[in-house]
């Protein structure tokens, strides 16, 4: 059984992962057969209050508010290595570009955390598969950006593509119900709430880019 690495932000789309998108990235890696292998960076984040969408002023580990989401089951990404997952996957929510790197707060300046940084750069140097979800592509942008030259889609808003391609990236517009193959990097990517207005447009995207990850690795 193929086991595809699913790289959480926290818990809560203003803050961490964005859970419709976690679960049903999982829900898809699932009904291909493969196992998930749910993994979060061990670091504080600035928790919001999704009722009112303000700072709340408090401060909680991403581990933990991703071990939410993962039922517990879950891994600190500094343990994890590119031997132990056939692919990668990066849900989206604003964690992706707060907590996996600092997107949110200086845009094509962005640097990844570190233990992620790690994992993504051997996983593309293992040649396997990496798949991101929504504002995720940020991420890979900040790490890949410049060595690689990745193309990556987050739909089609101009400014955040823009910063993407300011960090070295490709960006290729996409609809949401679709999803972008870079063949020669091994990356797919997909709008998702970037676009969508129902979970359904997300789902579509999503499920769409877990079969292809996994088809290629």
């Amino acid at each position: 059984m193929k086991k595809i690495g699913i790289l959480l932000s926290g818990c809560g789309v203003k803050d961490g992962s964005e859970i419709h998108e976690a679960v049903l990235t999982l829900l898809a890696v699932d009904r291909a057969g493969a196992q998930a292998v749910f993994m979060a960076p061990d670091v504080e984040l600035e928790a919001v209050n999704h009722l009112t969408g303000d700072p709340s002023g408090e401060k909680r580990n991403v581990l933990m508010e991703s071990a939410r989401i993962a039922r517990g089951d879950i891994r600190d990404v500094a343990k994890v290595r590119a031997a132990d997952i056939d692919a990668l996957l990066l849900p989206g929510g604003f964690g992706a570009a707060k907590n996996l790197c600092n997107f949110a707060y200086v845009g094509a300046d962005a640097k990844p955390q570190e233990d992620v940084a790690r994992l993504v750069r051997e996983v593309h140097q293992a040649k396997k598969p990496i798949g991101a979800i929504c504002i995720a592509p940020a991420t890979i942008a900040a790490i890949l950006g410049r060595e690689a030259a990745p193309s990556l889609t987050i739909g089609s808003d101009k400014g955040t593509a823009e910063a993407l391609e300011k960090m070295g990236a490709r960006h290729q517009n996409c609809e949401v119900r679709e999803f972008h193959v870079d063949e020669k990097n091994k990356i797919v990517s997909t709008p998702a709430y970037m676009l969508a207005t129902r979970v359904s447009e997300a789902a579509e995207g999503i499920e769409k880019l877990v079969n292809k990850v996994i088809e290629m690795s």
